[in-house]
């Protein structure tokens, strides 16, 4: 089943009972390419007959209603549109993670039951685990 938001998004229900979220609003993780982007008022994409955007927000939950987690959130923002394809075919095709957001490892916040891995956090580390390429402010990554 396909339903569409606010001529900002979508969303989609798989056979498995998934379901998943594309949003590019002004009030989601994303990159707008409206004149305002975030800081257009939240109706503004009604307003339009088209509302663009370079990277969207994502999310997903079960046939139960049990969001899915990812690393410290329940969405996931600036995605591009190849990232965007591959959650949609885990989101499909996999039993999403409804754990604690504090039990994960990887991109798709796969449950981690093997003890403690000693990670060094740094911004790079967490903005890459959540889906970012370069800092939202299109900069580099300050030092540690």
């Amino acid at each position: 089943m396909f339903s569409a938001s606010g001529n900002k998004g979508f969303q989609i229900t798989f056979a498995n009972g998934n379901k998943i979220s594309v949003q590019w609003g002004p009030m989601n993780y994303c990159e707008p390419t409206h004149p305002q982007g975030r800081n257009a008022a939240h109706d503004e994409p009604m307003k339009n007959d088209f509302w663009k955007a370079e990277t969207v927000e994502v999310a997903a939950w079960d046939k139960d209603s049990n969001w899915h987690n990812f690393e410290h959130d329940q969405v996931i923002g600036w995605q591009t549109p190849e990232q965007v394809l591959e959650f949609m075919n885990f989101v499909a095709n996999n039993k999403l993670n409804i754990s604690s957001p504090d039990d994960f490892d990887g991109q798709w916040g796969h449950a981690e039951d093997e003890g403690d891995n000693d990670v060094s956090l740094n911004l790079e580390n967490f903005a890459s685990m959540r889906g970012f390429v370069t800092p939202p402010n299109g900069k580099s990554w300050p030092d540690n």
